[in-house]
């Protein structure tokens, strides 16, 4: 089962258990979310790219994406292979308060998210993975029959136990433990993320956001190509289909609307750039996501 959470100021969470993609589905992404997203890996294969640095695609990978970390997935399909994972994505500082009662752990949750991970995957999970799949399974057996009232505190309950089984995996992997907590510098590239989860949803002008971001329009450019290796029209491309992604499986909208609200407003070049990254088109993504 999946969650979804559209608004984080409603409901700051998003989750999936045991989500399978096949044929090729999701076979290249490319994308960073607003907070925080835990990915373990059941099954997969190829390769990752986070922070310019590759990672093997493997099960019983765990990985820790911070808020407007920039993440490459590249999936091999071949032989029946398939993608599954579990995940949970939310905004940590709506959830915080939950951990101030457990100094250690509060301070590893706010690492998680603030401070300098030396790695952000972790693999070998072994005996660990028997454990943090349970503790997703938990919450996905409890979803459907939670209130809206009782989800939020559900899920307060499902992170504190989560990030007690991530702390133990990670000073475990860790060499050191707990790295020193210096915090994260707010590089020039997550200036340009943000401006872009403000502004996706509008034409695009270069000059706009080099303007907004006092840099030039080149200077903008380099930057974030150097940084992600897609220029910022291919990933404003990649946000909007991911959005729509979104709007697809957890609403009702029509095709032609979800175009509209993505900045898309040709519903016909919306279709066709939906199918040409997923792969199918966005009424048969529906019908299929409706199966499921």
């Amino acid at each position: 089962m999946s969650f979804v959470a559209g608004n984080y100021s409603e409901v700051p969470l998003h989750f999936a258990y045991k989500r399978k993609s096949v044929n090729d589905e999701h076979k290249e992404t490319f994308h960073s979310h607003l907070g925080v997203e835990i990915l373990l890996i059941h099954q997969g294969k190829g390769t990752m790219i986070v922070n310019n640095n590759r990672y093997d695609i493997k099960p019983g990978m765990l990985c820790i994406f911070q808020p407007y970390q920039l993440h490459h997935l590249k999936l091999e399909y071949d032989e029946g292979q398939c993608f599954e994972r579990s995940l949970v994505t939310f905004e940590p500082t709506m959830f915080e308060s939950y951990f101030e009662k457990w100094p250690s752990l509060h301070t590893f949750y706010r690492f998680m998210y603030l401070g300098e991970l030396p790695v952000p995957c972790l693999y070998d999970t072994g005996d660990e993975l028997h454990i943090l799949d349970a503790v997703y399974k938990s919450l996905d057996n409890q979803l459907p029959a939670l209130s809206e009232a009782e989800r939020y505190e559900e899920f307060s309950l499902f992170l504190v136990m989560l990030y007690r089984s991530i702390q133990h995996v990670w000073n475990q992997r860790t060499e050191a433990g707990l790295p020193k907590p210096a915090l994260r510098q707010n590089h020039q590239v997550e200036h340009i993320l943000t401006w872009i989860e403000a502004n996706y949803t509008l034409p695009f002008r270069l000059d706009d956001m080099a303007k907004s971001l006092h840099l030039s329009p080149y200077h903008v450019s380099h930057l974030f190509k150097e940084a992600t290796g897609i220029s910022i029209s291919e990933y404003i491309m990649a946000r909007r289909v991911h959005q729509s992604v979104l709007l697809l499986t957890t609403t009702k909208k029509p095709i032609s609307l979800i175009a509209e609200e993505i900045g898309l407003a040709n519903s016909s070049y919306f279709c066709k750039l939906f199918k040409q990254r997923m792969g199918i088109t966005p009424h048969q993504y529906r019908k299929k996501w409706a199966r499921t």
